[in-house]
């Protein structure tokens, strides 16, 4: 008597617990190995691979001429007269260069490794790396199989040519550097003056409203200005003036407050100012805690302890905060004894 086989009961019979899980029987994969190596023209024709290495270095001498071309069009076309005439032709001139400079270098290395480079498969085994003689002569026998298989030693035109593009085409971004100065223009002596004068009183940024000094109390911060410099307009240098004459007002309390003996006078009752461009490379220093009396900087991290004349605690600036000193007037408003004593901003290289 033939008998049913029902279909489910047959799947459930092919499972087989296995840690609590069910899995299914398969039979293992085979390894199906490597594909049959086709080989490429170059492998085939000596003139088809003569023909690859000169593309492969005029390629890498492209972008040598495209770096070169870079730096020429940023002096050919300055950008002093902030036209944007000047502008536009400076960046796409600029740009044309670095383009052809960094796309000429990147065609020609593919182009190397897809019609040039060795191009036999190969397994590599897996074993544990150790530091023997035996792994550092394996290491070595590596590197000059590597360099067997790609020709780097043997073709001087190849080479040559990419480390001469490698190297320009690091010359334009060196180049640009310089326009982030301004022309003409000795760091020393406009980073050494602000705004500040002796009687100019402290103000809010940026409505320009003074400052007395009974509005400052323990633990606050504010963002101050120059009083006349509210006055200007973007025209007469707004900008430019305040980016050098920023400060932070705060008042901590006197036990707290730990003066060096020659800038004793050149606070208030606990009230001291800094500048606010950080050290390191000129970020506005925003952010204040009141119970550790720390500065913050929220570019790049640094730290200054205003209680100890805000040198730095912590993060790459290398200098304190340059100190305003300040007093108060007959009226009550806090104003300032004199412009800093020192250039604000970064570090630079005429810096003293």
């Amino acid at each position: 008597m033939a008998h049913e086989v029902d279909p489910l009961e047959h799947e459930r019979a092919s499972w087989k617990p296995s840690s609590g899980l069910a899995v299914a029987e398969t039979d293992p994969v085979t390894n199906p190995g490597l594909p049959p190596h086709r080989e490429r023209m170059t492998d085939k024709d000596p003139a088809a691979l003569k023909r690859a290495v000169r593309t492969v270095y005029i390629l890498f001498y492209l972008s040598l001429a495209g770096s070169i071309w870079a730096i020429a069009a940023y002096m050919l076309f300055p950008i002093e007269d902030h036209s944007l005439i000047a502008v536009r032709d400076n960046n796409l001139f600029v740009g044309l260069g670095i383009a052809l400079a960094l796309l000429a270098i990147g065609i020609g290395a593919i182009h190397w490794s897809k019609a040039i480079m060795s191009d036999k498969e190969h397994i590599e085994p897996r074993h544990a790396t150790r530091g023997r003689d035996t792994t550092r002569e394996g290491a070595v026998a590596a590197f000059a199989a590597a360099n067997e298989e790609s020709g780097f030693g043997r073709r001087a035109m190849i080479r040559n040519s990419l480390f001469a593009a490698v190297i320009a085409s690091i010359l334009p971004g060196i180049t640009l550097f310089r326009g982030l100065a301004p022309q003409d223009v000795d760091p020393v002596e406009a980073l050494s003056h602000t705004m500040w004068k002796q009687g100019m009183r402290l103000a809010h940024d940026p409505s320009g409203v003074p400052i007395k000094a009974s509005d400052v109390t323990i633990g606050s911060a504010f963002h101050v200005i120059p009083e006349p410099l509210a006055q200007l307009s973007h025209a007469d240098g707004y900008l430019d003036e305040k980016a050098k004459a920023i400060v932070l007002l705060m008042r901590l309390p006197l036990d707290q407050l730990h003066e060096a003996d020659d800038r004793k006078s050149w606070s208030y009752d606990g009230i001291v100012a800094y500048s606010k461009v950080c050290t390191h490379v000129g970020c506005p220093v925003a952010l204040y805690e009141q119970l550790t009396h720390h500065l913050l900087c929220p570019c790049h991290q640094s730290q200054f302890d205003v209680s100890n004349g805000a040198a730095v605690i912590f993060g790459p600036a290398a200098r304190p905060l340059p100190q305003l000193p300040i007093a108060v007037d007959s009226e009550g408003y806090i104003v300032a004894q004199s412009d800093f004593h020192e250039p604000v901003g970064p570090s630079f290289w005429e810096r003293h």
